[in-house]
C-alpha cells in the first residue's frame, strides 16, 4: 500500500479526532465519572473519599417526596411551558410565512427575546409578578379579580415560570417553524389552491404534514429543556428549594440543592443519572410516536 493511499483512508479520521478527543473528555468521560461517584457515598467536604453504597442513593431518592414533588414540578412546568409555547411558535411562523410588511424586521424581533440574559428576563418576570406591585396583579384588579400570589401558591407560581420560559423561547421556536415552512415545495400549495382548498385547509393538509420533522426536533429539544430547567425558577424568587414549601422546584433544583445545599455529591450525581433517563425515556417515547404517526400515513397513502 503507498503512502498516498494510506493517507487517503486514515486522513478522515484525522479530521475527526479533534471532536472524539474533546467529547471524550468533556462529555463521554463526565457522564461515566458521575454514573461511578452516583453509586458512592460522596460529601462536598471531603470529595476524595469514597464510601460505596451500590444503588443506595437511588433508592434514598425513590423514598424522598421532595424528589417526587421536583419530579411532579418538572413534569407540570414542562407541560405548561412546552404546549403553549409551540403553538404560538407555529402560529407566528404562520403570519411570517406570508408577504406582510417589515417581515425582515419581525423575524429579527423574534430573536430578542432568545437573546436576552436569563437573569435579567427572570427578574424583570419576577417583578412583573410581584404579590403588591407587580403589573399582573395590576391589570387583575383593573378587571375586578383579587390580586394572586405568583411566588407562594403552587399553580400560580408554576404559570410564572413558565411564562419566562414561553417569552423567551417562542421566537427561536417560530424561526424554526418559518424555515420549516419554507422548505415546503411551493407546488403544494399551488395545486391545493387549484382545488379551492382556503389557508385553513392548505394549514392543515399541506404545512402541518410537511412540517412534521421539524415539529419533533421541537418537541425534543422543548422536552430536553424541560427537563433541564433550572435558571428560570432560581431566579424567580433566588431560592435553590423552588418556594416555601418547593412548590416550583424542579429537578435542576433538586439535583443543586442535594450537591451544593446539603454537600451530597453522591445523592447529586444519582439525580443527574435519573434526569438522563428520563430524557431518555421521553425522547425515546416520542420518536416511537412519531414513527408509527409515519407507518400509518404511509399504510393510508398506500391504500388510498
Amino acid at each position: 500500500m503507498t503512502l498516498t493511499r494510506l493517507w487517503r483512508r486514515v486522513s478522515p479520521y484525522t479530521f475527526l479526532a479533534p471532536f472524539f478527543t474533546l467529547f471524550a473528555a468533556f462529555g463521554l468521560f463526565p457522564l461515566l465519572y458521575t454514573a461511578f461517584v452516583s453509586l458512592h457515598r460522596v460529601e462536598l467536604q471531603t470529595p476524595g473519599t469514597m464510601e460505596w453504597r451500590g444503588f443506595g442513593n437511588y433508592t434514598a431518592l425513590l423514598t424522598d417526596e421532595f424528589f417526587w414533588r421536583a419530579l411532579r414540578n418538572t413534569v407540570v412546568i414542562g407541560a405548561l411551558s412546552t404546549v403553549p409555547q409551540l403553538l404560538m411558535a407555529l402560529g407566528l411562523a404562520h403570519l411570517l410565512n406570508y408577504r406582510l410588511r417589515g417581515r425582515t424586521f419581525f423575524r429579527t424581533a423574534m430573536l430578542l427575546p432568545y437573546a436576552t440574559s436569563v437573569a435579567a428576563a427572570t427578574l424583570v418576570f419576577a417583578q412583573l409578578f410581584g404579590r403588591d406591585f407587580g403589573l399582573v396583579n395590576y391589570l387583575l384588579s383593573t378587571a375586578g379579580l383579587g390580586p394572586v400570589d405568583w411566588q407562594d401558591g403552587t399553580f400560580a407560581s408554576q404559570v410564572a415560570v413558565s411564562s419566562i420560559v414561553v417569552w423567551r423561547w417562542t421566537g427561536y421556536n417560530a424561526l424554526i417553524y418559518l424555515a420549516g415552512m419554507q422548505s415546503i415545495p411551493a407546488e403544494l400549495y399551488e395545486a391545493a389552491e387549484m382545488d379551492g382548498a382556503s389557508r385553513l385547509r392548505q394549514f392543515v393538509h399541506v404545512t402541518l404534514p410537511g412540517l412534521r420533522p421539524t415539529i419533533v426536533f421541537t418537541v425534543v429539544v422543548s422536552t430536553i429543556g424541560a427537563t433541564q430547567l433550572f435558571g428560570e425558577p432560581l431566579l424567580f424568587e433566588g431560592s435553590v428549594s423552588g418556594g416555601i414549601s418547593h412548590q416550583y422546584q424542579t429537578l435542576g433544583l433538586y439535583l443543586y440543592e442535594q450537591g451544593w445545599g446539603f454537600f451530597h455529591l453522591g445523592r447529586a450525581a444519582a439525580v443527574a443519572w435519573l434526569m438522563f433517563l428520563l430524557i431518555l425515556l421521553l425522547v425515546g417515547a416520542n420518536a416511537l410516536i412519531a414513527r408509527r404517526r409515519s407507518r400509518a400515513d404511509a399504510t393510508s397513502g398506500v391504500t388510498a
